[in-house]
């Protein structure tokens, strides 16, 4: 029998140990390092169950390497197609995380009954036979029985997964999900560090060996990672995660890892009852029609990844019922939010120490967007005094602490977006209209230098 040998990694940043620390020191968190096993056999075990790699991984000259670009599937979903930069490639392994009920694996499920040219293999280690037919009922309605290239397991033990995979050879591989398949090489539950990592290998190992390109479902941690040693992030190709609130209708898939593309793109989707919908023009979703008599609303012209689009900001502004006053913020950082207070308060001077502010971007979109600063100032301030801001007017435009209102990048896509819905009127920072052709468009464009041009300009 082969010696064991016992090892300790750091569950945050995948670093390995001989012993215990209780402080690791690559990434620096504390108490992070669990134990697992190292088996000697593993590379042998491996062996019998996955085929030999088929390129010769031999040193070659990098001028004699063919630089042509990588197969992509197409996923007949427009969303998911432009985050994973322009299909699914060929041998990739994709990693998809998402809170307990978002919608992860109604999305796979959802984009595979569209997939007709080629087999595909769904394994579910959480879901029976019975419950992934009722589902996808649901989702594909009576087209159901004219899909006949979709394959589905329920099954947790990777060796017998390997064996279903010799007999259909699928073209498309889902396991649904990393953390509840198990492999008898570690002697671990399902979901620990060790199961995940050697799961994780494995399947690595063939998808790069048989070019078949594997979609891993993951779990999310309470503090919002995705579940398991953070080395299996670094291990896979890509990962995506889909965001959003389960009270609001939006999700968004976000790449945050993408070897094959870029990791600025964003697809949003719509949940209803029947799955999920693509949402081609996001703007008119997210804003309020008929809100010119409501004071404390202001549209925002922000970038999301390679996407422009207009959020509205909502304020209400009233006075502290306690002795604390409230800042609380929704879909906007809160440090954000108190320092843009702290500039109305000293630069502007508007008196805000004994009111309770709340800001809300609507939707349930969450945006880390600078150019958001100046429409959550519009928003506060026209709540403040109570007066609704000018109909079809939106701003964007970042706000230093000296109350200066400092350029954003791609100007002209936003301005380009709140032209197509409508807009008569843009305010944008000084610095960034220098560099455009005003006359070009058909909008007008209201350039400022601070806090005070705008709030000018907006309620005179």
């Amino acid at each position: 029998m082969a010696k064991e040998k016992k090892a300790y990694v750091c569950s945050y940043c995948g670093q390995e140990s001989a012993k215990w620390i209780g402080r690791c020191p690559a990434c620096g968190q504390w108490n992070t390092f669990k134990e697992i096993t190292l088996h000697d056999t593993a590379k042998n075990a491996m062996a019998d169950v996955l085929p030999a790699l088929a390129e010769n991984n031999g040193v070659r000259k990098l001028a004699e390497i063919s630089a042509e670009g990588e197969q992509r599937l197409d996923m007949h979903d427009s969303e998911l197609n432009r985050v994973l930069g322009g299909g699914l490639v060929k041998g990739s392994l994709v990693l998809l995380g998402g809170e307990p009920g978002i919608g992860k694996s109604t999305l796979t499920l959802q984009t595979i009954l569209n997939i007709n040219d080629i087999n595909i293999l769904y394994v579910s280690g959480e879901e029976s036979l019975q419950q992934l037919k009722m589902r996808a009922e649901r989702l594909s309605g009576n087209s159901l029985s004219q899909n006949t290239n979709v394959s589905v397991l329920c099954e947790n033990s990777l060796e017998n997964i390997f064996a279903v995979i010799k007999e259909t050879a699928p073209q498309l591989l889902i396991v649904d999900s990393i953390q509840t398949i198990s492999t008898d090489r570690a002697d671990a539950s399902p979901g620990t560090i060790t199961q995940v990592r050697e799961c994780a290998a494995m399947l690595l190992r063939y998808a790069k060996s048989s070019r078949v390109p594997v979609i891993l479902i993951g779990h999310i941690t309470k503090d919002g990672t995705i579940a398991g040693p953070k080395i299996l992030e670094h291990i896979v190709d890509t990962v995506i995660q889909f965001e959003g609130d389960q009270h609001h209708i939006y999700r968004i898939l976000r790449s945050i890892k993408n070897r094959f593309g870029s990791t600025s793109e964003l697809g949003i989707y719509e949940m209803q009852q029947n799955g999920l919908r693509e949402v081609s023009n996001p703007s008119e979703l997210l804003l309020t029609p008929n809100t010119e008599d409501i004071s404390g609303l202001a549209i925002s012209a922000t970038i999301e990844g390679m996407r422009p689009f207009l959020v509205e900001t909502q304020a209400l502004v009233s006075t502290a019922a306690y002795g604390t006053p409230q800042r609380t913020a929704t879909g906007f950082d809160q440090r954000r939010l108190n320092m843009l207070l702290a500039v109305l308060e000293k630069r502007i001077g508007f008196r805000l120490a004994q009111k309770d502010v709340f800001v809300n971007i609507a939707g349930g979109i969450r945006t880390t967007d600078m150019a958001m600063d100046l429409s959550v100032v519009a928003a506060v301030v026209s709540s403040n005094t109570d007066t609704p801001l000018p109909a079809r007017w939106c701003l964007c435009g970042e706000v230093g602490l000296s109350g200066e209102v400092r350029p954003v990048s791609r100007i002209e896509q936003r301005i380009a977006e709140a032209t197509k819905l409508g807009f008569t009127d843009i305010i944008l920072p000084y610095n960034n209209a220098v560099n455009i052709n005003t006359k070009a468009y058909r909008i007008n464009i209201h350039p400022v230098k601070n806090v005070n041009d705008a709030l000018r300009k907006l309620l005179g």
